[in-house]
C-alpha cells in the first residue's frame, strides 16, 4: 500500500466507529490495492469526498499540533487532491 494512503487509512480508524460513511472509505482502502493516492482520489464519490474534507481538515491539524510534520504532509497529499 502506497505510504500516503496507509497514513490515511490509520487516521480514516479513528472514525470509522462513529460514523458510517468513514466505514465505506476505510474499506475501499482496505479492500483495493490502489497504486497511489489519485487512484484512491478518483474512485470518491462526491459524498466520500466531503467525508475526507472534514476528517483531513481534523487529522492535519492534529498532526500539526502534535508536530507531527510527516503526517501532516502525508494527509495533506490526499486532502489537495480532493479539489
Amino acid at each position: 500500500m502506497d505510504v500516503t494512503l496507509g497514513y490515511l487509512r490509520e487516521s480514516l480508524s479513528n472514525y470509522t466507529e462513529k460514523y458510517e460513511s468513514c466505514q465505506g472509505i476505510y474499506q475501499k482502502l482496505k479492500e483495493n490495492q490502489y497504486k497511489n493516492e489519485g487512484d484512491f482520489v478518483d474512485d470518491l464519490n462526491e459524498a466520500e469526498m466531503a467525508v475526507l474534507d472534514l476528517v483531513l481538515k481534523n487529522e492535519i491539524q492534529y498532526a500539526k499540533n502534535e508536530q507531527d510534520k510527516k503526517r501532516a504532509h502525508e494527509l495533506s497529499e490526499v486532502y489537495e487532491l480532493l479539489f
